[in-house]
Order: C-alpha cells, then sequence, then structure tokens
C-alpha cells in the first residue's frame, strides 16, 4: 500500500535497558533489594556506543529512533542538574540528524531519580513541580525534535506504584517486575497483576499536563505520550466489567491525551476480560518468552482503539515480539503491519511504526526475553543485526519507494 509521505519507519528503546550503569535511579537500587531481579549492569553499553546504534537502524534502511533520555543522570540531586548529561543526549539527537535519522525522545521511561522515589514518588505533592523542573531542563536539547514523548505507559507506572504501594502496607510479598522469565512466574504474575484503580492513574495526568505544554513552547515538537494497548475484548455477558477494566486500564489515560498532538500505541497482544477481569493468556505452544499469547492482529485494534477515544493522529511507539526465533519475529511483524495497514486504509491516521525493540536488552528484571532486531553479546557488547532488522528496513525502503511513484504518477 501506499503510505504517508512523512510515514515513520524504525525501532524503539528505553535508557535504563539499554545504557547500563544508571545508578542514580530507583530502577538500579530496586535491582539490587528485590530477590530473582537479575541486575542491568552494564546493559547494552549503549552510552557509549548509541552512534554504532543508530548507524546500524540508518543502514538497513530505518529512518526513526525512538529513545529516552535518563532523569537520573540528568538530575541526579534535586535542583542540581548535569551539563555534561545534558550534552550526552544533545549529541545522540545531533547524531540522528547525522545518519538521515528522525529522532523521538522520551523524557520517562519507567526509571527515575532515587531522590524522587524517596521523596514519594508520583504519589508526592511536589511530583508534578519536580517533573515540570526536569521537563524545563530537557527542553534546553531539544531543539530540532520533532516528537516528544512525556511519560511512557503511565498505565502501566500506576500499576507498579500499586504493587509498591502493597509491598509498602504487607499485602504483598515481593515486587513483581512487569516481564517474566519462567513458567512459574507466569502463573503467579498472572494472579496477581492489578488492574490499576484512577488514584494511582491521576497523577501521571496531572504531570503530563504539566508539562506538554511547557515542550510545546520551548521547543514547537509535537508533544503525547505512550500507552500500553492491551486490545481488550469482552466475554459474553460481562460487557460491564470489561468497561470498567477497560478505562481503569486504558481509557482513562486515552481521554486524558486529548489535546495532545499524537497519542503513541504499545501493543503486543490481545487479552479478554470476564466477570473477574482480565483473563490471564492461557497456555500455549505459541505463546511467547513473557508468557502472552501470539496475536499480531492486537496492533490493529489497538491503533483503531486509540484513535477512537483519542481523536488523535496514532504513532506506534512500540511492537514486537519475545521470541529467540527470528522468523516467528518477521512473521509476526509482517502479520502485524498487514492490520496496521488495514486501519489506514480504513481512514486512521498513522504517522509511523517503530518496533520494539532495536536491542536485545534489559526486560525490567530479567535478561532472558529477547525483543531486538539486534542481538547485543553481553560481554563483548558485539551488535549482530538479525534477519529482522534487514526485512524491516527493506520493508520501510519499499514502502518510501511506493510513496514516491505514487506521487510521481
Amino acid at each position: 500500500m501506499t503510505y504517508p509521505a512523512t510515514f515513520l519507519w524504525g525501532a524503539s528503546t528505553a535508557p535504563h535497558q539499554v545504557e547500563g550503569n544508571n545508578v542514580n535511579s530507583d530502577w538500579w537500587a530496586r535491582e539490587g533489594l528485590m530477590p530473582g531481579m537479575e541486575p542491568s549492569g552494564d546493559a547494552d553499553d549503549s552510552y557509549h556506543r548509541y552512534r554504532e546504534d543508530i548507524r546500524l537502524l540508518a543502514e538497513a534502511g530505518l529512518d526513526s529512533y525512538r529513545f529516552g533520555i535518563e532523569w537520573a543522570r540528568i538530575e541526579p540531586r534535586p535542583g542540581q542538574f548535569s551539563r555534561a548529561e545534558l550534552a550526552h543526549y544533545r549529541r545522540m539527537i545531533d547524531t540522528c540528524a547525522e545518519f538521515g535519522v528522525t529522532p523521538v525522545v522520551t523524557l520517562h521511561h519507567f526509571s527515575s531519580p532515587g531522590w524522587f522515589a524517596d521523596e514519594g514518588g508520583w504519589l508526592a505533592e511536589r511530583a508534578t513541580e519536580r517533573f515540570a523542573s526536569y521537563v524545563t531542563e530537557a527542553t534546553t536539547i531539544l531543539d530540532g525534535v520533532g516528537w516528544v514523548v512525556t511519560i511512557n505507559e503511565p498505565n502501566q507506572m500506576a500499576m507498579m506504584i500499586m504493587l509498591q504501594e502493597a509491598m509498602r502496607t504487607g499485602s504483598l510479598d515481593e515486587w513483581l517486575s512487569p516481564t517474566v522469565q519462567s513458567e512459574g512466574d507466569r502463573t503467579r504474575i498472572a494472579a496477581s497483576l492489578p488492574v490499576p484503580t484512577p488514584e494511582f492513574g491521576l497523577p501521571f495526568v496531572a504531570a503530563h499536563h504539566a508539562v506538554r505544554d511547557i515542550v510545546r513552547e520551548r521547543t514547537g515538537a509535537k508533544v503525547g505520550w505512550t500507552v500500553a494497548n492491551g486490545a481488550l475484548t469482552s466475554t459474553p455477558g460481562n460487557e460491564e466489567k470489561f468497561r470498567e477494566v477497560l478505562y481503569n486500564l486504558e481509557d482513562l489515560y486515552l481521554e486524558a491525551a486529548r489535546g495532545d498532538d499524537f497519542i503513541g500505541v504499545q501493543s503486543y497482544s490481545s487479552q479478554a476480560v470476564d466477570a473477574n477481569g482480565l483473563v490471564p493468556h492461557p497456555d500455549h505452544p505459541d505463546n511467547t518468552l513473557v508468557g502472552t499469547a501470539y496475536r499480531p492482529d492486537a496492533l490493529g485494534m489497538a491503533v483503531r482503539h486509540a484513535a477512537e477515544v483519542t481523536g488523535l493522529p496514532v504513532l506506534v511507539t512500540e511492537n514486537g515480539i519475545a521470541t529467540a526465533d527470528d522468523d516467528r519475529r518477521i512473521h509476526y511483524t509482517r502479520e502485524a503491519l498487514g492490520h496496521l495497514e488495514s486501519a489506514i486504509d480504513d481512514g486512521i491516521d498513522v504517522r509511523g511504526y517503530l518496533h520494539w525493540s532495536l536491542l536485545d536488552n534489559y526486560e525490567w528484571g530479567h535478561w532472558g526475553p529477547t525483543f531486538g532486531l539486534i542481538a547485543v553479546d553481553r560481554t563483548t557488547f558485539v551488535r549482530t543485526p538479525k534477519p529482522s532488522l534487514a526485512w524491516l528496513g527493506e520493508v520501510a525502503r519499499t514502502a518510501r519507494s511506493s510513496t514516491l511513484e505514487g506521487h510521481v504518477r
């Protein structure tokens, strides 16, 4: 099909998952305290090797890179901003420009400064003020950046905070990572992960609304946030429970995006809702390495729902599969793009597709799940592009050629 001429084709990463040694962050501290969590350590050493990562992405044929800037590095103490770290992230932006890559910059991707967590984190009275101060400083390096994500998956963040509060009050014995690695983890987590109630989500709404105009006024960038879209469906007779779960898990955050410039859709699988809430993914040989069902059709479902609720253009900021079989990654992505194209054909305004993830990386407590288009040796940090990277790059080249031919005709 003919994609819009400005359609972005790329891949995404998050700073804590790829940079390494994010020692001032709350996640770094959590890794050292929680049983069963593997440390992030050097991660992929992308802090030093970002140029190679951007080059590999560009040479494959992709033209956009979504990456995050790390609050914990930029503001290691309250009110103390590191000029050197700001300059580091500016160099990343300039490197994108050098290789003809459009940067999509995320201001917060799950990890926060340790001092922010010690103050009470997102539930603290000064949380929005603290975030706005950091964002104001961050805008000094965002000149020429056209796309800015304020907060990644606030609905997932709300769930994490709900879990942390359960630990603090003694109703939960141990921290549960958002991703899993073993069959035992899948069973335990499926039975335990809560649907966050609005009290845990509204602080993120306040913070997002407080900073989006700061970013617009100081940079001119398009501003939005990303939502974890579950492509939820109702089981027969449970429509009322479905609406409750859908609102608490997604629509609260999608409705809060009205007034933004775009909505970031992050889709991997689909899940049903019954009288008790979310139905755990059933065991199946086709399930991914994180236990989710193989559902490439979820992307089309998620894009349509997000566009309907928000009325905004859609940027697919994450879509992918945890698998050790790269042929399966290609097959999944091909199917997912087919469903995305169907949504575009039906009039949904989609501005780009950013695959998760560019690199095999640290999946929030585990190294086992592999989502990347590029494998990384964790001892030498040698990058080995997988066939899926070349395949997706060729998809992008073909799409751009088809668009150009359409305009010439």
